[in-house]
């Protein structure tokens, strides 16, 4: 256990008594933070923005939002965040993503939220993966002597004081605050087809070339090398009686279908392409383990390709904030998203939205009249500690979220333990690696299909 170089011969030289606290190693800073255990009123985090004149580092509580365009006001520059690249080069002795919030120790000048100025103890990245800094008051100040204070954060309740929402509380605002798309006719036709045992595939194929859209992507989706089928597909109904079967068909496009309700862009970190290719690799992997686990593959199947759905209703409803959310995804790849929806959405009328596109999914999902594993794997997904009803279907979509995460799939950076994962579903480390396996023969077949699917 070790501070970084920098860090701790700055804290030496200036005769600054402070304290570490080990953890086991983490992906991010987030991360740490969840498993220290410790008051979130007291941790410190760095906040990184550039402009021509060059970087400053604003220290603000872990909790607060940071108002960009009061630190604009308060120091007459137009200030913007840094790339994690550019972060992570600034801080080169250190752990990527974790950047301590003494900027003295960096030569980068520092911009003290009031809220975090006169706390009596505090909690700081130590600038690695295992180890945190408290320092008490007295100290926090020597170490952050000469910065500059003032009002950096949003200001509002804080979260002690504001009353948690429950997700009933959330989707009757949602309902009463905006106007949610209905599930498009011709999905909730299919769904109503999927729930009849005795539907045949010339009944749904049917129905899919009623939308000559639809109709394409799922020739191109049968025709796709992920499948290799050797002979010439001609129909629909050839694609789900030679090649996909009724299942794999009737939720793709019920997927495809349900997608329709939405205005969102295809390019971008959080666009219609990324969406695709990370809820079609998301499915892939739950189908697989869905033997293994004693649930059904269809079922399995569907959890993973709809369990993003709230971020499609959120860009949809907040495009500009989507964008915002979309950058700071790009900027910041290894906080987590709930951190960076609650940065986009913790503050104002669209406090509620701050649950979690998890959540707004699941509340979709349920007034969509979805299955009920499908709206638990969606309105839970970004709880790592879940336990309760449904519980093996919200497992696989982690486990899957977790494993995609180590390609550079999806969105969700959220801390994980896929060994804890792994074993509440009983798989071994050789059945991750052969996960692994899977989708890395997979990949780059799903990149194109994802694409056309959104064509």
């Amino acid at each position: 256990m070790a501070l970084a170089p920098r860090l701790e011969h700055f804290l030496n030289r200036k005769g600054i008594a402070f304290t570490e606290v080990a953890i086991d190693p983490v992906a991010n800073f987030d991360a740490a933070v969840m498993v220290a255990g410790e008051d979130q009123e007291c941790i410190l985090r760095a906040s990184l923005l550039i402009d021509l004149d060059g970087t400053v580092m604003v220290v603000h509580p872990f909790s607060s939002v940071l108002d960009l365009a009061a630190v604009q006001q308060l120091t007459g520059r137009r200030l913007q965040p840094l790339t994690a690249r550019q972060a992570d080069r600034l801080f080169s002795d250190c752990a990527p993503g974790f950047h301590p919030a003494i900027g003295g120790a960096y030569e980068v000048p520092v911009l003290l939220d009031d809220d975090a100025a006169d706390l009596p103890r505090a909690v700081l990245s130590a600038g690695t993966d295992s180890s945190l800094l408290v320092l008490d008051g007295r100290n926090l100040r020597l170490a952050l002597a000469g910065s500059r204070r003032g009002p950096c954060v949003i200001k509002g309740r804080t979260a002690t004081e504001r009353s948690a929402l429950s997700l009933e509380e959330v989707a009757q605002k949602l309902q009463q605050l905006y106007r949610l798309p209905p599930m498009p006719a011709l999905a909730l036709r299919i769904l109503r087809l999927t729930g009849n045992p005795e539907a045949t595939a010339r009944e749904l194929a049917e129905l899919i070339e009623l939308d000559p859209s639809l109709t394409a992507q799922i020739m191109r989706y049968a025709r796709s090398a992920l499948f290799n089928y050797p002979g010439q597909i001609q129909s629909v109904q050839e694609a789900v009686t030679r090649v996909l079967g009724f299942e794999r068909v009737a939720h793709v496009a019920l997927g495809i279908a349900s997608v329709q309700a939405f205005e969102v862009p295809r390019g971008g970190a959080l666009g219609m392409d990324k969406f695709w290719h990370h809820s079609l690799c998301n499915a892939f992997l739950c189908q697989k383990m869905a033997p293994a686990c004693g649930v059904d593959k269809g079922l399995a199947y569907l959890c993973g390709l709809l369990h993003n759905f709230g971020l499609l209703l959120i860009g949809h409803l907040f495009p500009a904030e989507f964008e915002e959310l979309g950058s700071l995804r790009e900027a910041n790849p290894e906080v987590s998203m709930g951190s960076l929806e609650r940065q986009v959405f913790g503050g104002g009328n669209q406090d509620l939205l701050a649950v979690g596109h998890g959540a707004i999914g699941g509340i979709l999902h349920r007034l969509w009249q979805l299955p009920d594993a499908v709206v638990k794997a969606a309105g839970v997904h970004q709880q790592p500690e879940y336990h309760g009803e449904h519980e093996v279907f919200v497992l696989m979509v982690q486990l899957a979220n977790g494993l995609l995460k180590e390609q550079g799939i999806g969105d969700e950076f959220n801390a994980d333990d896929l060994e804890a994962l792994a074993d509440r579903l009983g798989f071994s480390e050789p059945d991750l690696q052969a996960l692994r396996g899977d989708i890395e023969q997979v990949a780059s077949e799903m990149t194109e299909l994802a694409r056309s699917l959104t064509a």
